[in-house]
């Protein structure tokens, strides 16, 4: 018995191959449920999910051997959760299926909170509540009746085995034939995404990510293809231009809607339950209006995401690197001093400093908290020090009652820094974060957002691809930039990078601050129970006093109440 939920992109090329063998059964329909089923009783469980290209999360009945497996694609894309109740394993693919249980305890997990506050989100496997978990990206794990707590955990593919592999066996062809190999990668991830019986789209911002998505998609396609961005009525936080000069070039038929900041801040509410657990990355709100957006018109979209985390696009992984090779050889107490001076600065006094370099200056998108930033990266003293302070809010045990801290430590040994910080965003940040913001977002208005930037094959073949073609003279995605050129011509695309933001520390100073007021003050007492509001109160005063941008770190206990008054955990 099979319930599945996802997509397996080459179930075509599958079936035929069961067909031929003649141990498949005789089809009744055309989807790619009937071959997963077969496949698995073909060739076994294992071998058979190591065949399939797509995002799933499948739970199987084996009858024979009175065994559950639970199976999650290989980086992530679907969730799936599962608990343990009196009367057997629940299995689910939200937890609101869960926590709609009469028998489920809604206890409140505080580590998992203590991961949520340093994170924005609930590392997996844990999720918010105590008798719930996540299953692990590209595992299976499996249960045995009668007995429950016989349970194996086996890995049918692991992204730290692959940069293992593709960092011992670099590939040996030439720079031509790299980027051939790479292009066509993309095509083929591309090309089986659009398999589809239903209207089909995509969401371009007009980065490098979805660019090189759309690109390739209309070369593949012989009618424009429909793309989707949302414009801001800020210009500073506007990409629906640049998104609208690429889809003219490539002759995409492409909708813009400009989202005003009421709009916007009407999705806040919704929040709690299309997340189900605390979630506080602040671009869930633009994800979640470009999907609303693009399912008035189409039912499949393609996104960019995971771009990044093949090939090293965030600005972590082109600066650190460097960063801490000039901090080694710096001694920790000058480092101290110089951050205290830089620290000691307002935003608005570091602003006014690069405004005056004129436009120099302008190079650098918000100063004044990337100035702070780097006050705090001065002190870290190991790599993975330097990644907590670039990617976490709250410090450890930040939550009360929280006995252990979710693990910070960069993968793998090696001097290769960036591949480290790769790897742990491959690892942690993409599924938990990046992933779980687009698929609940998407399946909040019954879109189904497809993601051929991570196709495993293209995962395995750029840990195999040479360290410059990821970051080179100070670039990120180096070869990923040079298959759009062969597209897109670079004035079109190459900017500063922005990502969806919001202008979330405006709006908690302005229009969103009676909301958050009320949040950390009306049940304070109930919030102190679960966190050091001294700590809140001064991060809240020293963001609207404007001496820092602290409003990442508010919205994480703003989310968390939100959630709390609307779930009502126990514990």
């Amino acid at each position: 018995m099979l319930s599945f939920n996802g997509e397996v992109y080459n179930f075509a090329p599958l079936r035929a191959e069961l067909e031929a063998s003649g141990r498949a059964p005789v089809f009744r329909g055309h989807s790619d449920t009937e071959v997963v089923l077969a496949a698995i009783e073909a060739w076994g469980l294992r071998a058979a999910v190591e065949r399939f290209i797509g995002m799933f999360a499948l739970a199987v009945w084996d009858n024979a051997e009175r065994q559950l497996h639970l199976v999650r694609d290989r980086l992530g894309i679907k969730p799936l959760y599962y608990g343990e109740l009196p009367g057997g394993i629940v299995v689910a693919s939200e937890l609101k299926a869960l926590t709609c249980l009469p028998e489920f305890s809604r206890r409140l997990d505080r580590d998992a909170l203590d991961g949520y506050m340093q994170f924005a989100y609930v590392p997996a496997p844990r999720s918010i509540y105590a008798d719930a978990r996540k299953v692990r990206p590209g595992t299976i794990l499996s249960f045995a009746a009668p007995d429950r707590s016989s349970v194996r955990e086996v890995a049918f593919w692991s992204v730290e085995d692959v940069a293992r592999r593709g960092l011992a066996e670099r590939a040996s062809d030439n720079e031509h034939q790299l980027l051939e190999r790479l292009e066509q990668l993309l095509l083929d991830a591309v090309r089986l995404r659009l398999v589809a019986d239903v209207p089909l789209g995509a969401f371009l911002s007009g980065g490098v990510d979805s660019s090189t998505v759309v690109a390739l998609m209309q070369s593949l396609s012989s009618r424009p293809v429909r793309t989707f961005s949302i414009g801001n009525e800020s210009s500073y936080y506007d990409e629906s231009k640049s998104a609208e000069a690429v889809a003219a070039h490539l002759g995409c038929e492409h909708t813009t809607l400009l989202v005003t900041g009421d709009a916007a801040r009407s999705v806040v509410p919704k929040l709690p339950e299309l997340y189900d657990e605390p979630f506080a990355d602040s671009s869930q709100i633009p994800t979640y209006l470009v999907s609303e957006l693009a399912r008035r018109h189409v039912t499949v979209a393609l996104s960019g995401d995971g771009g990044d985390e093949l090939l090293g696009g965030y600005n972590r992984h082109v600066v650190m690197p460097w960063v801490w090779a000039a901090m080694r050889g710096t001694p920790r107490a000058l480092r101290r001093t110089a951050a205290r001076a830089i620290g000691g600065r307002s935003l608005a006094a570091w602003d006014a400093t690069f405004t005056r370099l004129g436009p120099l200056g302008r190079l650098v998108r918000r100063p004044g908290p990337q100035v702070h930033k780097l006050a705090s990266v001065l002190q870290a003293d190991s790599p993975s020090d330097l990644y907590r302070r670039l990617a976490t809010f709250w410090p450890p045990h930040f939550v009360k009652g929280a006995n252990t801290a979710a693990e910070l430590q960069l993968p793998l040994d090696t001097a290769d820094v960036r591949s480290r910080i790769i790897l742990r965003d491959l690892q942690t940040y993409l599924p938990d974060d990046i992933l779980t913001k687009v698929d609940r977002a998407s399946m909040g208005v019954s879109l189904e957002a497809r993601v051929p930037l991570l196709d495993h094959r293209l995962i395995e073949f750029a840990w195999q691809l040479p360290a410059s073609f990821k970051v080179r003279r100070g670039t990120g995605k180096w070869a990923l930039r040079q298959i759009l050129h062969r597209y897109v011509p670079p004035a079109l695309v190459e900017r500063p990078k922005m990502g969806f933001v919001i202008p979330l520390g405006e709006w908690l100073r302005g229009p969103l601050r009676d909301w958050a007021a009320d949040l950390l003050m009306a049940r304070r007492a109930e919030l102190d129970g679960f966190i050091d509001m001294r700590a809140v109160d001064e991060a809240w005063q020293e963001h609207l006093r404007g001496d820092r941008d602290l409003s990442q770190r508010l919205w994480t206990i703003l989310i968390f109440e939100q959630w709390r008054r609307c779930h009502a955990p126990t514990g």
